[in-house]
């Protein structure tokens, strides 16, 4: 018969818990044997009832009892230790024994309190853990480490962790110690016969090598990223406190623009009130002349009244006869039916002094506009035509800066790109954010468009060029200047724009326009972008066929950066 020896090794007759020979061993639902005092003190230190091998968990306290065949065949291996002199169990030599997994980091610190991984093996208060195997699939302190180290050679250890089930496969119940490439993922040996038969498996601790290889690339392009953001940040913060700036003189000098309006509308209003109360005192004494010549007038024909009674009373018919001539003669007076003092003695006074106020205001808005120029000059851009998107009808030069009506049907490619009706061209620059600016020369034609156009705008067929349609343009029309509102916004303009500044905010949602000669706004539209928007030209055919559209060039200046 053979011996137990033949049949059995010593580490199956082992305890997981206490790492020693079975006494009174019992077996659980799930099939692992324990002493029945070791698993007993397990589940009395846990709050649940669970394998300490595989980690199941039994809802109520399962019925356990001895297994009386592992029991005989433990207390058989237990005298055979008895009678031999016991022997140290010395590691594998490097080439029989399996290579041991080790902490990847044995120079890491211990985990922080809120982090410790408890001993599976102390029934009692549960020591911090040291290493967790990968084959008992539990954690030991450091005393029971020893034990198990001196028994199992063959084990794996790690850094202690916490839920070693994680580690099983849950189909097979088998360590995951192979990689799936195919699927990327952790399998068993019994996987690659199943799910995983015709995939690409290595060892995992090969594929962790690979991995960690390609960490480091990542680690190197998150840090990159890391600084990347970090100077962007930085870049940021700078164009915040130059943004401060900018806007703390942007509040003197409207301080100072605005305390000018108010001195000069405090001035006119003093010099207006001393010019009304001047026409007043003017107006009073000429009543006052009037009513003093008046008075003298009255006091001369009450006086002849007097007279004349007195005459009409006298009996002596010699004196009536020499006075009558005289008296019946009428005093000589002024014609008083045109003379009247006005009770508006000051019209068109206040309307003359508001007209000097706008005057004094249109020169500060000239002012203010000559700034806005300047400052969105540094945000011009290198505007080109593209010849793609050019009409038949348009010749785009080589440089792409000028487009001029060819007079005649050109034969090119209809690309989804080109407008085979209208007579447009777009710009091969499209913006969805920033500042922009670039200046058109139409010089003396009188039928054309400039702005911008969503990129997204038919082509085909016959255009309407507004708003609804995707287009904030400034146009001439046959000596009307016009914008393309809906309704079409009609513009006074003196004198005739003949170099046309576009500024587009796309955050801001606007599209400027002004007359770069005569240092002038024209006109702002105010809305939401939603989508690239792209320079727009239209040009009709002119009285010259040589009648060209030129984008002006800016000097070569680095790009003024967009925070």
């Amino acid at each position: 018969m053979a011996s137990p020896s033949s049949l059995f090794s010593e580490e199956q007759c082992h305890c997981s818990i206490c790492l020693d020979v079975f006494t009174n061993p019992v077996s659980i639902p799930c099939g692992h044997n324990f002493c029945m005092c070791c698993i007993g003190g397990y589940w009395k230190s846990s709050a649940m009832y669970q394998c300490p091998m595989c980690k199941k968990t039994f809802y109520k306290r399962p019925d356990i009892s001895i297994n009386t065949v592992l029991r005989e065949i433990a207390e058989q291996f237990r005298g055979m230790r008895g009678s031999a002199p016991e022997e140290r169990v010395e590691p594998l030599s490097e080439d029989t024994a399996e290579p041991r997994l080790e902490d990847p980091s044995p120079g890491q610190p211990p985990p922080p309190p809120g982090d410790r991984v408890p001993c599976d093996v102390c029934t009692g208060e549960q020591l911090q853990a040291v290493r967790s195997c990968l084959v008992c699939l539990t954690s030991y302190c450091d005393e029971h480490i020893k034990t198990h180290n001196a028994r199992f050679t063959k084990h794996k250890l790690i850094a202690p962790v916490r839920n070693l089930e994680d580690r099983m496969c849950k189909k097979h119940e088998r360590l995951l110690e192979l990689f799936c490439r195919s699927d990327q993922t952790c399998v068993c040996v019994l996987c690659i016969e199943t799910d995983h038969r015709a995939h690409y498996t290595v060892p995992a601790e090969r594929a962790w090598t690979e991995k960690k290889t390609q960490l480091k690339k990542t680690e190197a392009d998150v840090q990159q990223m890391i600084q990347d953001r970090q100077r962007k940040v930085e870049e940021i913060r700078q164009c915040v406190e130059l943004s401060r700036s900018s806007t703390q003189g942007e509040i003197d000098d409207s301080m100072q623009v605005f305390s000018a309006l108010v001195r000069s509308i405090e001035m006119r209003q003093a010099k207006l009130t001393e010019e009304l109360e001047e026409k007043q005192r003017e107006a009073e004494r000429r009543a006052e002349g009037l009513i003093k010549e008046l008075e003298q007038e009255l006091t001369e024909l009450q006086r002849r009244s007097t007279e004349l009674e007195q005459l009409s009373r006298t009996e002596d018919h010699l004196h009536f006869l020499q006075t009558f001539p005289s008296l019946c003669t009428p005093p000589h007076t002024r014609d008083w039916s045109d003379a009247t003092v006005h009770t508006d003695a000051c019209v068109g006074t206040v309307r003359r002094a508001v007209s000097q106020l706008e005057e004094t205001l249109r020169e500060e808005m000239d002012k203010l506009v000559e700034m806005e120029l300047k400052r969105m000059q540094k945000y011009a851009v290198g505007v080109t035509l593209d010849a793609l998107t050019a009409n038949p009808w348009l010749q785009v030069s080589e440089s792409g800066k000028q487009v001029r009506h060819a007079g005649t049907w050109q034969d090119l490619p209809d690309g989804p790109e080109r407008f085979d009706t209208v007579v447009i061209v777009l710009g091969r620059e499209a913006f969805d954010s920033g500042r922009h600016y670039w200046e058109v020369q139409v010089g003396e034609k009188d039928d054309w468009y400039v702005g911008v156009a969503k990129a997204s705008v038919n082509r085909k067929g016959r255009i309407a060029v507004s708003t609804a349609h995707g287009y904030w343009a400034l146009a001439m029309k046959k000596g009307h200047y016009k914008v393309s509102s809906g309704p079409p916004l009609l513009l006074t303009l003196h004198p005739r724009p003949r170099q046309v500044g576009v500024y587009l905010d796309y955050e801001e949602g606007q599209v400027s326009f002004y007359d770069v000669k005569a240092r002038s706004h024209i006109h702002t539209f105010t809305d939401a972008f939603t989508e690239k928007l792209q320079p727009f030209f239209y040009l009709y055919c002119c009285d010259k066929a040589s009648d060209s559209i030129t984008i002006s060039p800016f000097p070569e200046t680095p790009p003024t950066k967009q925070c």
